[in-house]
């Protein structure tokens, strides 16, 4: 019953977090290795357990895609192949290994999520057409996007919503459309390949889906009141101080 309540409760700040201004796996995750879960399945469970949050995020912009429709298809497949290697090569990596890793991978989300809004602010030249080369290096980006987000995850969105700015997209909402789709593909493929290899603790998995419903439909109805800016200056405070006690544990 603690362990239901510690994950639960890290699961709701991680619903709220996400649904404001990002960042929520810095706090679930890092909560289910403080209550002793094996890292690998820890982080396959987290996965797993904050996938409704993703399915909610693409089923509230599907209306939005409009003429960006020829991106999705485009970055569709990288994100599937690359969510699907991600996850395989997490299965296949050494605890040892992984342990060792998990605060390097920390601090790069908590940098992620500190430098993206400065990322999302700059405005390149326009672009004009498209060439192939250019759709196969978006393609080629998204695919290691994937990778990652198959691997850990966190801070996916905003690596997203950087490069489609980057490659000159300018509308708001298509790219927050793409931006949700293409994590629920990526995050939907990781987690089936959990769940297939038997790698998900459900009793977590459960505890913390509820708890992640509970705190994005909370924090979706606070947003207005709530200071974004100020939010994401805590979920990346929490990521430092997560991510350096992490070296030391």
């Amino acid at each position: 019953m603690h362990d239901g309540l510690v994950v639960f409760l890290a699961a709701f700040l991680a619903g709220g977090m996400n649904a404001i201004a990002g960042g929520g796996t810095l706090v679930s995750f890092p909560a289910l290795l403080w209550i002793g879960r094996p890292p690998i399945l820890a982080n396959a469970t987290n996965t797993v357990a904050l996938l409704p949050g993703s399915i909610a995020g693409a089923f509230g912009f599907r209306r939005e895609l409009g003429r960006a429709r020829r991106w999705l298809l485009v970055l569709f497949w990288p994100s599937l192949i690359g969510g699907f290697l991600g996850s395989w090569v997490l299965l296949h990596t050494p605890e040892r290994i992984f342990r060792g890793i998990i605060p390097y991978l920390l601090l790069f989300a908590t940098v992620l999520l500190m430098v993206g809004p400065r990322l999302q602010r700059v405005r390149p030249r326009p672009l004009g057409p498209f060439s192939v080369w250019r759709w196969a290096a978006l393609a080629f980006f998204q695919l290691l996007v994937g990778f990652y987000g198959g691997y850990f995850g966190a801070g996916i969105g905003i690596l997203m919503l950087a490069a489609l700015e980057l490659m000159g997209l300018e509308d708001i909402h298509q790219m927050n459309a793409l931006k949700n789709i293409l994590a629920f593909t990526i995050n939907g493929i990781a987690a089936l390949y959990f769940i297939g290899s038997r790698a998900v603790l459900w009793g977590d998995a459960l505890w913390m889906a509820l708890g992640a419903l509970a705190g994005g439909y909370t924090a979706s109805t606070l947003a207005q009141r709530v200071d974004r800016v100020w939010v994401r200056r805590a979920v990346v405070a929490i990521g430092f101080l997560v991510a350096f006690r992490s070296f030391f544990h």
